[in-house]
This record gives structure tokens, C-alpha cells and sequence, in this order.
């Protein structure tokens, strides 16, 4: 059963698995949550849609994003991209679509790691209809 959730613009605020997180923050140590909601920030340093996270400057911290998964995706991959040319380490929970332009011009750009199965966002009921991948930025 696929979740209409997922493939609808009601909202693009899914939280991101903990299990999921706590493991990559084991990793790389996260200080800031670029974009996300005050109840599912996963930071004590974030920005909410409020804040406008690609208006804010991500340098001198650890970055976990999992981005809007709307048409502005691009704009966050650009910046996660760009900010780490500037030394900002950035870790991206994304949709695998590799059939996109942001996928082509920036996250190959980055380090890859496919996810398998399929991801549980947020409360959702069901997996969500998409793969997705962990691409990591780093000067």
C-alpha cells in the first residue's frame, strides 16, 4: 500500500527515522538541522521554513539535512553543496531520484550511500514509495 502522504504536497515536513539519524550522527556529529520543524528538529542548532535555512550561513558546524522534498530540493542540494566547498561537512537524507538535474549536477558530486529498503518517515503508517540515499559533502 502506498502512503498518498508521501507522493502529495500536503506536506514536506517529514521527520526522519531516528534509528536512522542517531546512526550517522554517531558518525559525523551533528551541530546543526538545517530545515525542519521545532518538534522534529534533530539539533539543538536548527532552522525552521521560519528561519529560511537557505538564507541562513551553515558555516562552522556539522550538518544533517533532510530537505524538503518538494520542487525547492535542488536549491538545498546546491547549497549543501556549495557550503562545503567552504569546509561545512553536510549530510543529506534524500530521495534516491537519479533522474533529476540536482541529482546530475551536485549530489554526484558528493560521496553516495544507497539506502536499502525503503525508509519510515515521520508517523507514517506505511514505508515510504521512493528509495532514498545518504549523500555526504565534504571539502
Amino acid at each position: 500500500m502506498i502512503n498518498k502522504g508521501l507522493m502529495s504536497s500536503k506536506t514536506d515536513e517529514w521527520s526522519t527515522p531516528q534509528s536512522t539519524f542517531d546512526g550517522l550522527d554517531r558518525e559525523f556529529h551533528f551541530t546543526l538541522d538545517p530545515c525542519c520543524t521545532r518538534a522534529n528538529a534533530k539539533c539543538k542548532k536548527y532552522f525552521t521554513k521560519e528561519d529560511d535555512g537557505l538564507e541562513q550561513c551553515w558555516y562552522d558546524n556539522v550538518v544533517f539535512m533532510n530537505p524538503p522534498y518538494d520542487l525547492e530540493i535542488g536549491k538545498w542540494i546546491e547549497k549543501a553543496y556549495m557550503s562545503s566547498k567552504y569546509g561545512t561537512t553536510v549530510v543529506c537524507l534524500v530521495p534516491a531520484r537519479t533522474d533529476t538535474a540536482w541529482w546530475h549536477d551536485y549530489v554526484m558530486k558528493g560521496e553516495i550511500r544507497f539506502i536499502r529498503g525503503r525508509l519510515k518517515f515521520g508517523d507514517a503508517k506505511n514505508n515510504a514509495p521512493f528509495p532514498s540515499a545518504i549523500v555526504i559533502f565534504k571539502k
